[in-house]
């Protein structure tokens, strides 16, 4: 049906049209009451009509209702439109004058990485404005075209704003196995294939968007490593950043940020509790830490004269000067030297392993070492260095575990932090105290995008 010209609900003269998918299309029209542009969404009965996507229109125009934000459009009214050539409903909401992403990248523009974080600043607010209602909305189709900006302003990239709440879904709305998959593929978390959405979906989708303005290419078209979008080549943004991206777009729930807020902290690095900056060590702490664009690298000092160590003491001196005494009956002890020898072994082993123990404590220092493409763990003693096991991939780290407290039976547990690697732990920090543990934690945590978990 062509529109232009035509006059809706005796009111609106449509100018153009501004999108059209199936059974539904979106005109710009002037309000002749008002004289001013508004926004009219037009669901028709037409052959391509379903029902699905009238539960969506009433489930956006109750939406609209009930929202009131500066950076979403403004609800206005709802109709039935009834004419010899077209049935169907009209939602008129306010329009925006602003260009969207996509637009604007087709047009040549490039974002800079802080271009990126002041957009995803500003989308994050609005989402934390969304998910916070009762009951929390979800927009399940964030993407280029549906996020505008207006002009430049200065030094920032000008006022955003989000549209199209056409797939929005409120968590109370959820009808069992008749929900309906929509979105935008390259966009969509993999949970909404499977009609389920979080608030977190619409993280993903936020993260997948600002990847297609630092790559210019859509996160469909990008290659992809386990379900994640394999961006950083293509994206050229700095260790932080792509970090916070690749948790933004992590396929797993678990590993996603879980709310606007915890992304926006992530993103901010504010200062943790106490006022102690995260990048500042403890004072006092002996732990050197060092990071640049490529790596970042603790070492971990040995733990010292701590209480195990000064019982441990006399107890192993003893033991090795029996184990010495042995030693010289062994040697005497003519053609039943080999049967003596051989019985000793265990002891000479116990005696070895004490005298480990005494030199890790006083002597070995723990090395972490952390790059976007691996981690890995050494010790270095007494001017050798070793690793009990070969480096790990850094996209393997699912969770940051730090552990300290009583459990239930009020048995001390050490505290003590640990990166969980696939199927492989890395346990570090048993000497440290629990500032230093906790600041730890947080560094980590910044440099893999990976928020920290906290058990007893």
């Amino acid at each position: 049906m062509e529109w232009i010209g035509q006059i809706i609900g005796d009111r609106y003269q449509v100018q153009h049209q501004l999108g059209k998918k199936s059974g539904r299309c979106t005109l710009l029209a002037t309000d002749l009451q008002t004289g001013e542009a508004v926004v009219l969404k037009v669901l028709t009965f037409g052959h391509d009509f379903e029902w699905a996507d009238l539960r969506l229109f009433e489930r956006e125009a109750e939406t609209l209702q009930s929202l009131a934000h500066p950076a979403i459009p403004t609800y206005l009214r709802h109709f039935e439109l009834d004419t010899p050539d077209c049935k169907g409903f009209v939602l008129v909401q306010s329009y925006i004058s602003a260009t969207s992403l996509e637009e604007q990248v087709k047009s040549g523009r490039t974002f800079s990485e802080a271009d990126l974080k002041e957009l995803a600043i500003a989308l994050l607010n609005i989402l934390d404005y969304l998910h916070n209602r009762q009951p929390p909305v979800v927009h399940r189709d964030i993407k280029p075209s549906n996020v505008l900006l207006g002009d430049r302003t200065g030094n920032s990239i000008g006022q955003v704003y989000l549209v199209d709440f056409g797939s929005v879904q409120t968590l109370a709305s959820r009808e069992g196995g008749t929900m309906t998959i929509v979105g935008t593929y390259g966009y969509m978390p993999p949970e909404q294939f499977g009609s389920r959405t979080v608030p977190a979906s619409d993280l993903y989708s936020l993260g997948a968007t600002l990847i297609y303005l630092a790559t210019g290419q859509h996160p469909a078209d990008l290659p992809q490593t386990d379900l994640r979008i394999d961006f950083a080549r293509a994206a050229h943004l700095s260790p932080a950043m792509t970090r916070w991206l690749k948790a933004m777009t992590e396929p797993s729930l678990n590993r996603r940020f879980s709310s606007a807020q915890e992304a926006l902290v992530a993103l901010d690095q504010p200062l943790r509790a106490g006022g102690l900056a995260l990048n500042q060590p403890p004072p006092g702490s002996r732990v050197v830490l060092k990071r640049d664009a490529a790596a970042l690298e603790i070492v971990i000092p040995p733990p010292g004269w701590s209480s195990e160590v000064v019982l441990l003491l006399p107890f192993a001196i003893a033991w090795n000067a029996f184990v010495l005494l042995w030693s010289r009956v062994v040697f005497f002890g003519g053609s039943l030297g080999v049967l003596l020898f051989l019985f000793s072994l265990p002891f000479w082993a116990v005696g070895a392993g004490m005298v480990w123990r005494l030199l890790s404590a006083l002597l070995c220092r723990t090395h972490l070492h952390l790059t976007a493409d691996q981690v890995a763990v050494s010790y270095a003693l007494l001017g050798l260095e070793f690793s009990p096991q070969a480096p790990l991939p850094s996209a393997a780290v699912h969770k940051i575990l730090r552990t300290g407290g009583r459990d239930w039976a009020n048995a001390h547990i050490r505290p003590a932090l640990t990166l969980m690697v696939g199927t492989r732990k890395i346990q570090v920090g048993q000497s440290l105290s629990e500032v230093e543990l906790d600041w730890l934690a947080h560094e980590i945590s910044e440099w893999l995008g990976i928020v920290v978990t906290r058990e007893p």
